[in-house]
Formats: C-alpha cells, structure tokens, sequence
C-alpha cells in the first residue's frame, strides 16, 4: 500500500497500516485485471476496495489452493477459523488477522452490511463439498454469495449519485458477471479440483457432461458440442454485463472510470476465448497487454474528465 493511499485514507495506526499493505499485496499478485480498475479510484478509496478483496481472496484459498495437500476436513476446519476471526472483527471492529483487520476496519468505515460477508463465508463452505451445479438457478444461488454479495460490498466504498437502493442489483449483476466469466475462463482448472461450474441444463441440450469435460482436458481437444455450450453461457453472461452497465452511472462520478474499466476488460475475456476458438479446457485466456493498455487509456481519459468536474463544482462553490 502507498503512504500516500494509507495517509488520504486516515489509516495511521501503523498495525492496520501493515494489515491493509498486505491486502494490497494480495490484490496485485492474484487480481491483475481487478487491480488495474482500482488505479482509477481516488487514493482514499483503495484501501477499502484491496481490503474487501484480499479478504476473498484469503478465504477462497483455504478452499482452492491446488499447491495445498490439506484434506477437506483441514481445510473446513481452518474455514471455521476465518469465520471465528471475522465475526469476532467485525464485532468490535479490529483483529490480529493481517487481512480481517483490514476488512472490519473497511466495513465499519463505511458501514457495509454485515449478512454480505456472513452470505460469501456460506458459499465458501459450500465449495468444500459442492461439486456441480444441476440449474442455472442452483448457480445463482451459489453466486449470490460468492460474487453477488462483493458488488454490494464495493457499493459503498465507490459511492452512488442514485440512491443506493436503485444501484444495488446492477452493482450485484456485476460481480455475477465477473464470476461467470472467470468460470468460463477456468473450466479446465476447475475440473482439475473436482469441480464444474457450468450447470447442467445449460450444458446437457448441447450433450455435453462431465465425462466429456474430463474427455477434453486430458486429451487437449475441443469438442464442438462443448463450443455450443459455452457460447450460449457467454451470451447468457453478456445479457447480464448489459445489466451490470446500466448502474455505471448511478455510481459517484469519480468511481464511474474504475467500474467501467473493470467492466470492459473482464467483458472482453469473452472476446478473447470465443476469439481463440474457446480454449478454456486446456489453458487459461487473457486479453493480450496491448489490449488492456488501450482500455486502460480510455479509463485514464475518463477519470480525467470526472476529476475535471468535480473540480469546476467545486470552483463554482466557492
């Protein structure tokens, strides 16, 4: 974390100051399209946003780390531990843990919902034994948790010009979409932990199941009734990047280029694995550097020109 984010923050306690540098740490080593975004918010606004997602990140490794030989049963048991510390945090607004204190300090700040976190620890517990989903809906249910709930976590960090009631479900659609496109991205990866996240009846009408999943990683081929099924997802999933836009301008000015820039660049994952024939079995698709920096510059010109804004209103306050 830079002093100067710490210091615009009001973060002086050199422990939480620590605690926030590490969620920082994390964002930028796992999150690098999510970590881009937030170069585009104000420095008093990343600190909240790297604590909300180091936090994930920490309890999504209990759950996913392949280099991890824990059992199921370590692996619960440590779960159990992070929700220990995080009730307990989030009770008197501090901890020992170098990312709960970072969290709880965020969430008292800004005054984010406590069932969000409570809703996202249920659905990490539920990847310890849950290893399909049979609907689209049972997906959703899952997701509310698992990504739904971050939206609703950031809302208030990045502020909104609408009331807040009304930018919810976009904000919530937009951690949705995120997630639905990093399944689509990490098929392969996925079925390596045992896993499938592309629900069944949106798989099945295309013939395509688990044993033709498993077919196609190990022998590095993709079957086009696999390419069918992923397109119909992606378009599913674009349907709800539409949904996800429409509350870009309900959000505060200066958080509009941040939300938009994450938006384009995880949309565009989509681009890039429809592009390269749909890979995602065998390797993970990324939108080439080049491509990033040219969103990245609109990003800068669309944070430029809200700065420029805010700061004729002001002019014209005074």
């Amino acid at each position: 974390m830079t002093v100067r984010e710490l210091d615009s923050a009001g973060i002086t306690d050199p422990e939480l100051r620590a605690a926030y540098t590490r969620c920082r740490e994390l964002n930028a080593r796992h999150g690098r399209t999510y970590f881009l975004a937030t170069r585009f918010l104000t420095p008093p606004q990343r600190p909240a946003v790297h604590a909300l997602y180091g936090f994930a990140r920490w309890a999504d490794d209990i759950v996913d780390d392949l280099g991890s030989d824990a059992s199921t049963e370590e692996r619960d048991e440590t779960l159990r531990g992070l929700q220990k510390e995080l009730d307990e945090g989030l009770a008197t607004g501090s901890s020992g843990h170098p990312v709960v204190a970072a969290l709880a300090d965020t969430a008292a700040r800004y005054r984010i919902d406590h069932r969000h976190f409570a809703d996202f620890m249920d659905s990490m517990r539920m990847d310890l034994s849950v290893t399909d989903y049979p609907t689209w809906a049972d997906l959703h249910r899952y997701m509310h948790g698992s990504a739904a709930v971050i939206g609703l976590q950031v809302l208030p960090v990045l502020g909104t010009s609408a009331p807040r009631e009304e930018a919810e479900p976009h904000a919530a659609a937009l951690g949705v979409a995120f997630q639905l496109t990093n399944f689509l991205r990490d098929v392969g990866e996925d079925l390596d932990r045992d896993r499938v996240y592309l629900p069944a009846d949106r798989l099945s009408p295309h013939g395509v199941d688990r044993e033709l999943l498993l077919w196609c990683r190990r022998t590095g081929r993709t079957d086009h009734r696999v390419r069918e099924a992923l397109r119909d997802i992606i378009a599913s999933t674009r349907e709800i990047y539409a949904q996800a836009a429409l509350g870009v301008p309900m959000l505060a000015p200066v958080s509009r280029p941040c939300v938009a820039t994450a938006l384009v660049l995880y949309r565009r994952i989509l681009d890039e694995i429809e592009h390269n024939g749909y890979p995602v079995l065998h390797r993970r698709v990324v939108v080439p550097a080049g491509r990033r920096a040219a969103v990245a510059a609109a990003g800068l010109g669309r944070l430029a020109a809200a700065r420029l804004g805010r700061g004729a209103r002001k002019g014209r306050g005074r």
